[in-house]
């Protein structure tokens, strides 16, 4: 499965699409370390794809590579069918991908509301000087991003905290509050680094069923690193495997699973 190149269906049926994204030999270094060494997979229109593997596999920095972050010394990125050039992370955001990040990134005084709004900035036109004065286009475009805004605090259930200070809130609400600051870009790829990390059992379920609902819904197509087995093996379609900067496997969570070099370097032997 991980060569295919064109539209799959999924073991439950799903449709999914041809190839979104494609990462071609990528090496990634810092000064005489390697990140990341001549990994290549790609991602396809509306799955679900997950990067596993132990601390330290490379997995953010893979992530990092994807959004605009970090440029690779080797290999290709590329969207939708072109060859990306070396891009700004707000240039990548403008071609349709956002990211949550591993330590969440929101800005604790402003509230919920607010934090939400800035995921809208790269849909908003008007120069800066007619958006203080709210004023003509400005005050449409304002209005316009607003009901968006307001669609994704109903879509994630989080109505009653919309205008609390996000520094006031749990860890679960934070976490439920940078998925929706990440949504309100409308991204074509969302980028999830350990979405479910510190959550309790019950934060881990309604997380799960958010990106399940975001995928199939808005036909998003997510890219996620996570640590929880369970969760990988549950909400993906594929998955890649990383240990020490390289690739070690590549397939459904069931091929991955039977996979013997993940077993020894990630899964655990079983006796």
């Amino acid at each position: 499965m991980n060569a295919m190149a064109g539209n799959y269906t999924t073991a439950d049926g799903r449709q999914i699409g041809g190839v979104m994204m494609e990462m071609k030999n990528i090496t990634l270094k810092f000064g005489g370390v390697t990140a990341i060494s001549d990994i290549s997979f790609d991602v396809h229109e509306g799955e679900i794809r997950a990067i596993i593997g132990p601390n330290g596999a490379g997995k953010s920095s893979m992530l990092n590579v994807i959004s605009g972050f970090y440029h690779p010394q080797e290999g290709e990125v590329w969207f939708r069918g072109s060859k990306r050039p070396a891009m700004k992370p707000y240039e990548v955001a403008r071609q349709g991908v956002a990211r949550t990040f591993q330590n969440i990134a929101l800005f604790d005084g402003m509230s919920t509301l607010d934090n939400i709004m800035t995921g809208r900035l790269t849909h908003m036109k008007s120069p800066m000087w007619r958006q203080a004065l709210w004023w003509g286009k400005a005050e449409a475009e304002e209005v316009a991003n607003r009901e968006q805004v307001e669609k994704i605090i109903d879509f994630l259930e989080i109505q009653h905290i919309r205008k609390t200070p996000v520094g006031r809130l749990p860890y679960g609400l934070k976490k439920r509050v940078e998925l929706a600051r990440a949504l309100a870009a409308e991204p074509k790829l969302l980028l999830l680094d350990e979405p479910m990390a510190g959550m309790n059992v019950e934060e881990k379920e309604d997380m799960s069923r958010f990106i399940l609902d975001v995928n199939d819904e808005f036909g998003t197509t997510i890219c996620l690193i996570e640590h929880d087995m369970g969760v990988v093996m549950d909400l993906s379609d594929r998955v890649v495997v990383m240990d020490y900067g390289r690739k070690i496997g590549d397939g459904t969570p069931d091929e991955v699973r039977g996979n013997q070099d993940v077993i020894d370097a990630y899964l655990g032997v079983e006796h």
